[in-house]
């Protein structure tokens, strides 16, 4: 196979990758029925009038399963981050003693557990699409080195071949991942 075509191969695996990466994360802020510090990840303070992310502001650990506690390392900003934590969709109510802010995660109910499945399948789908769209691109990239006279049809036909299986893996890994995360939220 020609340089060219494997430069969009590479690519092409490169940002399907990426996307997969977004999947894990995206499913890493999707509560479950116990605490974990990656569900803070997407929560935003408006710390003094800019949005920064909490991680930049506090610390997260989680002593048990159904607790985290947040230690800011500005303690003038415990309001803004306890603020910020209730209107994220976690879906608690942190409670600050001066120190640190706790934040207890009730057990979910069926209903919530069925909505955050759906969320989930959401961000599956999200992820396939721009699979998909990588794939779709990459391949008229393909198609246009064959017009061109830059690749050989047989070479064409070899990467986009190849593209399939490089698609093909990491809608697989989303729906792993979506498995997983399906499983995690039925567990009670």
């Amino acid at each position: 196979m020609s340089d060219l075509a494997n430069k969009i191969l590479s690519d092409a695996d490169e940002k399907m990758s990426k996307a997969v990466e977004v999947a894990k994360e995206d499913f890493g802020a999707i509560r479950t029925g116990r605490a974990h510090p990656s569900m803070f990840a997407k929560i935003m303070v408006d710390y003094y009038g800019t949005f920064t992310p909490l991680s930049q502001l506090a610390s997260v650990q989680v002593p048990e399963a159904r607790m985290a506690v947040v230690s800011p390392y500005d303690k003038g900003a415990m309001p803004l981050i306890e603020k910020a934590i209730r209107d994220s969709d976690l879906g608690v109510n942190p409670a600050s003693d001066g120190a640190v802010i706790r934040v207890g995660f009730p057990q979910l109910t069926e209903e919530r557990r069925k909505e955050f499945i759906k969320v989930a399948r959401t961000k599956a789908e999200e992820s396939r699409v721009s699979i998909r769209n990588i794939r779709r691109h990459s391949k008229e990239a393909l198609e246009k080195l064959e017009k061109d006279g830059e690749v050989g049809k047989d070479d064409v036909a070899r990467a986009e071949k190849d593209l399939e299986k490089h698609t093909s893996g990491h809608v697989a890994k989303i729906d792993d991942l979506l498995q997983h995360k399906e499983s995690e939220l039925l567990e009670v």
